[in-house]
């Protein structure tokens, strides 16, 4: 666990995003300290190097406790469940919402953002995935869907076109897959976890037709979840070492190693291919849409206001303002200015000519083309977290040989599902 304080700093005050305050408002002062909790990504790091300004115009000391993403859900549903309230601001993605929201851990954003932060500015695909039961509860700073990302040098070396449908990239896999020369053909999430392995493995799943329910009954241990699951496990032998724990970070960092061919994530991902100091393939990759009959995976994280965490005025006023000046189209502007590219949660970001200067074209046409194909893929409830990461637990131990029948192992997860859900009730 890694605790960021930041400090005031002179140089943080230049072209200041933040709104100036009239003079004399109640609440400057009251919040000696804002504590938040993030996700290392690009659009929360980034705010250390400006949160001075924000910490003078309240007077206040935002403190940002950066989790991986298992642990940080972990963290906000121990501190809003236990009504401990330690953390003012939460860092929630869309698996959360109907959780959060059920439970009354969050204000809606309308109720807390101030309206000159442009609540109606945020991506509308975004926006749908943060909002539950008609209420937008966070503000989004990432998100999209997936795409395919390939290494067009190996695919022309080989002779194959993009892949269109999903038997032509398993066969093209298979064809450019070199372990003795450490270029593999796929990699993928195989770390447990309902944002982690369950989440790659979610579109072959949907898309090869299957479930979640079947009436009331859990239904992804059907025979086309036993399908999609046997088909991901097998094209973990063309992948590296070790995938059957992979996260995230650990599939983009092998593909922009070099190790890759092909590689199915979210959209935010594609910038990163392009870091002239990070990845050794810049200039040698393409974008397309998944492979029918992939869907895409549509996602988005962001910041909320704990309803547990800000009970009084002024700690919701501050702490609603930070959710707008950390998510606001100044802040997307100036990341923009520092090259981080990945994370784009504004309309009018996607349509500024820097960031059309700072990726690829065919990435925006890939990221377009999906747009109509992006959708919640996982499924829709308040208990999702529980039911996703013990069928994260069960693919884990599939895709690392600790269990070898799929339809066994699916069907404990199955009646795990059906228990959560009974006892939700």
């Amino acid at each position: 666990m890694k605790l960021k304080t930041a400090f005031l700093c002179s140089a943080c005050m230049l072209a200041a995003p933040a709104t100036v305050l009239a003079n004399g408002d109640a609440c400057i002062g009251k919040v000696p300290t804002l504590n938040v909790i993030g996700q290392g990504m690009p659009s929360v790091t980034e705010l250390d190097k400006y949160v001075g300004e924000f910490n003078k115009k309240w007077q206040t000391t935002v403190k940002i406790n950066l989790l991986g993403e298992n642990e940080r859900r972990a963290k906000a549903r121990l501190d809003a469940s236990t009504g401990a309230g330690a953390y003012q601001v939460l860092y929630v993605d869309e698996a959360n919402t109907p959780e959060y929201a059920t439970a009354g851990w969050l204000y809606p954003l309308a109720d807390v953002l101030p309206a000159e932060y442009d609540i109606a500015d945020f991506r509308v695909d975004l926006a749908n995935v943060a909002t539950y039961e008609g209420k937008q509860y966070f503000a989004p700073f990432v998100g999209g869907g997936d795409i395919l990302i390939y290494r067009k040098d190996v695919l022309e070396k080989a002779g194959l076109s993009v892949p269109k449908t999903l038997d032509d990239m398993v066969a093209g896999i298979k064809k450019v897959n070199d372990p003795a020369n450490k270029l593999y053909g796929w990699a993928a999430r195989g770390q447990r976890g309902s944002g982690m392995n369950v989440w790659r493995w979610t579109p072959f799943f949907r898309g090869l037709g299957g479930e979640w329910m079947d009436g009331k009954t859990p239904a992804f241990n059907s025979d086309k979840g036993v399908a999609a699951t046997k088909l991901y496990i097998d094209l973990m032998k063309y992948a590296p070492p070790g995938v059957g724990t992979f996260n995230w970070s650990d599939s983009v960092e092998a593909f922009r190693g070099g190790q890759v061919a092909y590689l199915i994530e979210s959209d935010v991902f594609g910038p990163w291919m392009e870091d002239p100091e990070k990845s050794t393939v810049k200039g040698k990759v393409g974008y397309a849409p998944p492979p029918e009959p992939l869907g895409s995976a549509g996602w988005a994280h962001g910041f909320a206001v704990s309803k547990v965490g800000a009970k009084d005025e002024c700690t919701r006023k501050v702490a609603g303002d930070f959710v707008g000046w950390a998510t606001s189209k100044e802040m997307e502007a100036r990341r923009l200015a520092d090259g981080i590219a990945s994370d784009v949660g504004r309309q009018s970001t996607l349509k500024s000519d820097a960031f059309r200067k700072a990726v690829p074209a065919e990435y925006i046409d890939a990221l377009l083309a999906t747009g109509s194909r992006t959708k919640l893929l996982i499924m829709a409830s308040p208990v999702w977290p529980e039911i996703g990461d013990n069928l994260g637990l069960a693919l884990e131990e599939l895709f690392t040989g600790t269990k070898t029948d799929v339809q066994a192992t699916l069907d404990e997860a199955a009646f795990a599902a059906e228990d959560t859900l009974r006892h939700a009730k």
